[in-house]
């Protein structure tokens, strides 16, 4: 299974970032493999507006079949569970850390956006 986490830098030892739509970074790892692929988010990170669409958008494209992060709002959210993608909230950890608690089903998927549009 491939898990898009949104990451503050490029290795599974970095930071979760806590926001979705503005992370700087996702990580796509394969949970079978351990393959990893780092996928660039900064198009959205400065986005006037959209960006949780957008990010969201390019997570379905990835082919991811969950998400990993801090924070989604509305939008994203919509983008995400419209493809059937769950999205599990982790926080204050690693994204190794995360992905852990994903794998040992710690994780609560998420039934709405935790945030409202726009937060920073």
């Amino acid at each position: 299974m491939k898990v898009a986490i949104s990451v503050q830098g490029t290795t599974l030892n970095d930071q979760l970032d806590p926001r979705f739509g503005r992370a700087k970074q996702f990580l796509m790892v394969d949970t079978n493999t351990g393959a990893l692929e780092v996928r660039s988010n900064a198009v959205n990170l400065n986005a006037a507006q959209g960006a949780g669409i957008q990010a969201g958008q390019q997570v379905v494209d990835s082919g991811a079949a969950a998400v990993l992060t801090g924070h989604v709002g509305p939008k994203a959210f919509k983008v995400l569970k419209a493809a059937g993608i769950p999205v599990y909230l982790a926080a204050n950890c690693t994204a190794a850390e995360a992905l852990d608690r994903f794998k040992q089903n710690k994780l609560s998927k998420q039934t709405t956006a935790d945030v409202e549009g726009h937060w920073v």
